[in-house]
């Protein structure tokens, strides 16, 4: 019985460097940091910009793969499936929560990943024509109100992020509005230029030097509160009490990937996230940094995949 005791003991303290090896020595080689986007977008380019930071922390190289394809379900797939050691991350956006709510999805959005953080976050920006006679939140509501079905928005496409703001808002104030879905949001700033249509909810991106150079008229920020970079716009939500519909950025990997290694990524963006490089970076894209602790980060993605569940079936949004 002794020698089987002892025989035990040097199993379990053989056992101990191996687990610790899993975990203790990570990265001890690169690491893939999938994109489930093109190259030179928004979420690329912060991508980008952390891989970078990453790959100074550890040590270790943190290398972008870009895995386009249907609006990001195509390299989340990937890594929901793959090996949960660390080694396969992935940053996703708003679309993430959209997707669960407009698409029957392979995996659970939910219980199949491991948050690590929520990175940042910025507004989308009611925008009118200049043709518009709306100069608040208030009166656009009015007017929207008193001409049902007599105001066009554009989208970046059906199912969208602009899509989705728009008919949240319609739902919201009980408006209707006639949508008109683009191929991207480049065209449909276009023709809210030229007054082909009324409005649009787009980027702080695609917008900011139309705004600046009052090509167009800026009514609102979807933020629950007035961005710093626009402080001059109000936020829907001070017209429409509990509007808010937030571009982000979030980092997770596959379900079962080992805490230790969840939490040293979290506590390094954390530190990333601070940096005076990395703040210019954010706010040249209209975001602002909001870091957040793993559980926090599975809290937004439930939420928002609940709230845009109920916009689609209310909207009876169906995309092809």
């Amino acid at each position: 019985m002794k020698t089987r005791h002892v025989f035990l003991l040097f199993a379990l303290a053989a056992a101990l460097p191996a687990a610790h090896a899993q975990t203790g020595r990570w990265p001890d080689k690169p690491v893939r940091v999938v994109v489930p986007f093109a190259a030179g977008g928004s979420t690329d380019i912060i991508a980008r910009v952390l891989a970078a930071r990453l790959s100074q922390e550890f040590g270790q190289q943190f290398i972008i793969d870009n895995r386009a394809g249907a609006g990001g379900s195509i390299g989340t797939d990937i890594v929901v499936r793959a090996n949960p050691d660390g080694y396969t991350i992935i940053i996703v956006a708003t679309s993430y929560a959209t997707n669960a709510a407009l698409y029957k999805l392979a995996y659970d959005p939910i219980k199949d990943i491991a948050p690590v953080a929520m990175l940042h976050k910025g507004p989308f920006v009611l925008a009118v024509s200049n043709s518009v006679p709306a100069n608040s939140v208030k009166d656009f509501i009015e007017l929207a109100r008193a001409k049902p079905r007599g105001i066009t928005y554009g989208s970046s496409g059906i199912g969208g992020a602009t899509h989705l703001a728009t008919e949240l808002f319609s739902q919201m104030t009980k408006t209707e509005m006639i949508h008109v879905p683009y191929k991207g949001d480049a065209p449909a700033v276009a023709d809210l230029l030229g007054a082909q249509i009324q409005c649009i909810f787009s980027s702080v991106p695609a917008l900011i030097q139309h705004l600046k150079s009052g090509r167009v008229r800026g009514l609102a920020v979807t933020t629950e509160k007035r961005f710093p970079e626009l402080p001059d716009l109000p936020a829907v939500a001070e017209t429409v009490p509990g509007y808010e519909h937030t571009s982000w950025n979030g980092m997770w990997g596959p379900a079962g990937m080992p805490r230790e290694i969840i939490q040293r990524l979290n506590q390094s963006l954390g530190r990333i996230l601070k940096q005076p490089e990395t703040l210019e970076r954010l706010r040249a894209d209209g975001r602002e940094p909001a870091h957040s602790t793993p559980e926090e980060f599975s809290r937004v993605i439930a939420n928002e995949i609940g709230k845009w569940q109920k916009v689609v079936r209310v909207g009876n949004i169906k995309v092809q």
